[in-house]
C-alpha cells in the first residue's frame, strides 16, 4: 500500500489512527443501559431538542413507538467514541435518545446489520483491518476475523444471508466470509485485490471504498477510488468466491466511493469524491454491466467539498447526496423512472463533514452523520416534495461516522 492513499484519507478526516495491538477479544462489556430495540425511557437526557411537531404524513406513515439507532466511531481518534454507539429515534418526531455502548469493538466506522435482524457487523478499521459480529439481542461480540488488508471502511451482508462483503480501503481490496446459522463469522474464503487498471491521478494503489449486491441479488459491486473504476463479480454462494465480470471506468480522478441502486434496479448513483460529481449509472441485471453517465452537479459551487454518501427514497422519487466541506445535503429529483438526476437545492447539514447519510426504512426521516463536529443531525423528509426540515439540535455522538436506523 503506497502511502500517498493513507495520506490522503487522513487529509479528508476518515483514517483512524492504528493501534497496537489489533487482536479484538471475544467478550464485550456494555453499558448498562436497556437494550436500543427496548422503549425508550422518557427522560429527555441525550435527546435531541427542541422536540419538533411530526407532519400529517409522518404521523400516519411512521411506525409507532421508539426505533433502534446504531452509531459508528473511530475509538482510537481524539475525542472519539468507546465502541458502538446505542440509541433509539422516536419515528414521528426524529428525536434522538442515548441508550448506551457496545465496547470492546475498534474502530467501528461502518455497520451493517443481517437481513434477519439478529446480528450487527462492524469493520475495524485500522492498519490491520478487521470484521467483527455482535448479536444484537444481548449485544455479545461474537468475534472477530481478520478483513485480510489495511483500513476496512465498508462491509454489507448477501442477501442470502450467508455471506459478509467488505472493502479494505487502504489495499484495494475485497474479502468475502462465511456466516453461520448464529450470525457469527467464519474465516475469510476469497480475497481479491484491485491489481488493474492503473491508479488514477494523484492515486498510488487502488483503493476498494464500497462492496454490495446488486438488487437482483445476481451481482457484487465494488467500487475503487483509486483507480477509478467499479468492478462487478459473480459470487458463487456455494464456495463464497468471486468472479470478475465487468469494469466500469469513471472520468480519470473522479475517486468514485459510493454507489446506490435506484429501487427499480435498473439504475444506480454514483458519488465521485475527488472531483466533486455525481452521476446516473445504467445496470444491466443480465451481465453485471454498470454504464457510467456524464457528471454532474453537486450544488457546492466552486468551493471544496467531497461527496460521501448518495441514498435514494423507497418511492423512488428522490435522492439525497452527503457534501463534505460544503456541509451540506443536496436533493434531487429522480426522473424517467430512475434514469436522470435533476438538482432542486441544498439544505445545510447543521454539522461539519456529514460522513454518512442513511434514511429509516420507510423513507420518513434522514440521518447525517457529521464526523468533525460529532453530532448526527436528523431531517424529515417530505414524501411528496422531497424537501427536508431539521428536527431540532443534532445529537452529540463522538466523532460520529456512520448512522444505522432501523
Amino acid at each position: 500500500m503506497g502511502s500517498g492513499g493513507l495520506s490522503r484519507r487522513r487529509f479528508v478526516g476518515t483514517l483512524a489512527a492504528s493501534a497496537a495491538g489489533a487482536a479484538l477479544p471475544a467478550a464485550t462489556a456494555c453499558d448498562s443501559a436497556p437494550a436500543p430495540a427496548d422503549p425508550a425511557d422518557s427522560a429527555t437526557s441525550g435527546a435531541n431538542t427542541p422536540e419538533t411537531r411530526p407532519s400529517a404524513q409522518t404521523e400516519s406513515r411512521a411506525p409507532s413507538g421508539p426505533r433502534p439507532l446504531y452509531l459508528g466511531t473511530y475509538t482510537s481518534a481524539e475525542g472519539g467514541g468507546r465502541g458502538i454507539g446505542l440509541a433509539t429515534y422516536d419515528p414521528a418526531t426524529g428525536r434522538v435518545t442515548g441508550t448506551g455502548t457496545i465496547t470492546d469493538v475498534a474502530d467501528p466506522s461502518y455497520l451493517a446489520l443481517h437481513p434477519d435482524g439478529r446480528t450487527l457487523y462492524a469493520v475495524n478499521e485500522r492498519e490491520d483491518g478487521a470484521v467483527t459480529a455482535v448479536r444484537v439481542a444481548d449485544r455479545k461480540v461474537l468475534g472477530s476475523r481478520s478483513s485480510g488488508g489495511a483500513a476496512p471502511c465498508h462491509l454489507s451482508v448477501h442477501p442470502s444471508g450467508r455471506w459478509l462483503l467488505s472493502a479494505n480501503y487502504g489495499t484495494g481490496s475485497v474479502a468475502v466470509h462465511p456466516i453461520d446459522a448464529s450470525g457469527a463469522l467464519g474465516e475469510r474464503t476469497d480475497l481479491v485485490t484491485h491489481a488493474g487498471p492503473a491508479p488514477g491521478p494523484g492515486q498510488e494503489g487502488p483503493h476498494a471504498h464500497q462492496c454490495i449486491t446488486s438488487p437482483d441479488g445476481r451481482h457484487v459491486l465494488a467500487v475503487d477510488l483509486g483507480t477509478d473504476t467499479v468492478y462487478t463479480y459473480r459470487l458463487d454462494e456455494k464456495a463464497g468466491t468471486l468472479d470478475e465480470v465487468a469494469r466500469a471506468r469513471t472520468e480519470p480522478g473522479a475517486g468514485p466511493r459510493h454507489l446506490t441502486f435506484h429501487p427499480g434496479g435498473r439504475y444506480a448513483y454514483l458519488a465521485n469524491e475527488v472531483d466533486n460529481s455525481v452521476a446516473v449509472c445504467a445496470y444491466d441485471p443480465g451481465t453485471g454491466r454498470l454504464t457510467i453517465g456524464a457528471e454532474q452537479d453537486t450544488g457546492t459551487g466552486s468551493g471544496t467539498s467531497y461527496p460521501a454518501q448518495i441514498v435514494v427514497t423507497p418511492n423512488g422519487r428522490h435522492a439525497y447526496l452527503a457534501n463534505r466541506g460544503h456541509n451540506s445535503l443536496a436533493r434531487y429529483a429522480v426522473e424517467a423512472k430512475g434514469a436522470r438526476l435533476r438538482l432542486l437545492d441544498t439544505v445545510p447539514v447543521s454539522g461539519d463533514f456529514p460522513r454518512q447519510i442513511a434514511l429509516s426504512p420507510d423513507g420518513t426521516l434522514l440521518f447525517a452523520a457529521n464526523q468533525r463536529s460529532s453530532t448526527v443531525s436528523v431531517f424529515q423528509v417530505d414524501e411528496d416534495s422531497g424537501e427536508l426540515r431539521l428536527t431540532g439540535e443534532p445529537f452529540a455522538s463522538p466523532v460520529a461516522v456512520c448512522a444505522l436506523p432501523l
